[in-house]
């Protein structure tokens, strides 16, 4: 389990093939699972941020590539983390032009969350973005 579950807590895991589409599946089961969150946008933007990250920058994202996506709901807030296949680069936020047509994802992750963070290497990676917010109550 990569993300701490505490006793009144909800944990969903699911993996999802490595295709540009499953972003959208991704999105949809986080929201049906987070129906009512108060950031449910905030969290559902920072998945498909998560998740095209991993299809971009990681193996999950080439022939037969898989993530896994992870959602922990308890009362004080909502944590989601996507796991990947690793990839040659460290999630990071980046500095980018303001023409340049990608590179903002981390830096919009880090604005929505409460908090961000990742561990893992070149075999794989996780970044978990945590949300504060009344829930399950």
């Amino acid at each position: 389990m990569l993300l701490s579950t505490p006793p009144t807590a909800l944990y969903w895991r699911r993996s999802f093939p490595g295709d540009a589409e499953q972003a959208r599946a991704a999105r949809r089961f986080t929201s049906c699972l987070l129906a009512g969150f108060p950031a449910l946008d905030e969290v559902l933007l920072t998945v498909d941020e998560l998740v095209v990250n991993a299809l971009r920058h990681t193996k999950s994202g080439q022939g037969n590539g898989l993530f896994t996506l992870e959602v922990l709901g308890r009362s004080s807030g909502v944590a989601v983390a996507v796991t990947d296949q690793g990839g040659p680069g460290e999630p990071a936020v980046r500095d980018v032009d303001e023409l340049a047509e990608s590179g903002r994802g981390l830096r919009t992750v880090s604005h929505l969350a409460t908090s961000w963070g990742w561990y893992g290497d070149e075999s794989g990676r996780t970044v978990t973005a945590m949300f504060a917010g009344e829930w399950l109550q």
